[in-house]
């Protein structure tokens, strides 16, 4: 099922974000339409993604599309090319976040992110290729995390997704570079977007911790967006978004891994102070909202 809205043109660039309907995606469809582009927003919230339409222009597009299910990417695909003569740029963006430690998070909770996370850039991938391969252009936005090179503790599940992410991605740019696709992988730190609201953890501390990390964070989704839009302009294949990611990322790269470690060590002692500093939520008010 699709809704649009006026098919009037507002530029000849057209991009597509799945998860576009709020977060980061949105934030992403909003600086893209300042640009020029005609947006098509994929997600599984029509309401918000209605909401989300009317600040995108005229001719701003939303299909529904559920990432878990190669058939909405390929319907998205199949209306884009009818109705736009295609596309170019496909950011796969929809994402959720599950926390815990190895031997509490539940193998349900490792199926759903994976399929998510990982499998849903996957077939946004596989799906726009041979679309991008007929148009022989076209680039892939690939948002992985800052925890796809930095694995913080308590986050294996979500740090596994998210590295496959950057892996899949280096293995494209290559991959499809003559057939003139391109990619970039999107690695950012905590920011402030609605990513909290999907987070599954079996403990309630961690459940909260993450929403603290992620109200309290010093940059917004629409920062993000902008610094995402001038990088993949640039043609930057990383996009870390954050300087102390960075500076972690190059930390890994270039010392020895003692030193990395004792870093994370760091880091993961700060967080829990931050935690700790927060008074203790009732566990009702920490519940799981699944987007």
């Amino acid at each position: 099922m699709t809704t649009t809205s006026t098919s009037t043109s507002v530029g000849d660039k057209r991009i597509f974000i799945t998860g576009g309907a709020s977060g980061l995606g949105r934030a992403l469809a909003e600086r893209y339409a300042r640009a020029g582009y005609r947006v098509c927003i994929g997600d599984i919230h029509e309401a918000r993604a209605k909401e989300a339409l009317t600040g995108l222009g005229p001719s701003a597009h939303f299909v529904r599309c559920d990432v878990t299910r190669e058939e909405d990417l390929a319907e998205a695909a199949r209306w884009l090319e009818q109705n736009w003569g295609g596309v170019d740029v496909v950011v796969n963006n929809a994402g959720v976040s599950v926390a815990g430690a190895i031997e509490e998070t539940p193998l349900d909770d490792w199926q759903w992110i994976v399929d998510i996370n990982l499998l849903g850039v996957v077939r946004g991938c596989k799906v726009f290729t041979p679309l991008f391969k007929r148009q022989k252009s076209g680039t892939f936005i690939n948002v992985a995390s800052l925890s796809g090179l930095i694995h913080l503790p308590m986050m294996s599940a979500y740090s596994a997704t998210k590295a496959a992410v950057v892996a899949i991605s280096e293995t494209l740019r290559v991959e499809l570079e003559p057939d003139g696709i391109r990619v970039a992988v999107v690695c950012p730190a905590f920011f402030r977007t609605n990513l909290a609201e999907s987070v599954r953890a079996e403990n309630a501390d961690l459940r909260r911790l993450t929403r603290l990390l992620v109200e309290k964070a010093n940059l917004g989704a629409e920062q993000i967006a902008d610094h995402v839009y001038e990088a993949v302009e640039r043609g930057d294949f990383h996009v870390l978004t954050h300087t102390e990611g960075k500076v972690a990322w190059m930390i890994k790269r270039l010392a020895p891994f003692s030193v990395y470690l004792a870093a994370i060590r760091r880091v993961t002692a700060k967080m829990m102070a931050k935690r700790d500093e927060e008074p203790v939520l009732h566990p009702e008010a920490s519940k799981t909202i699944e987007a």
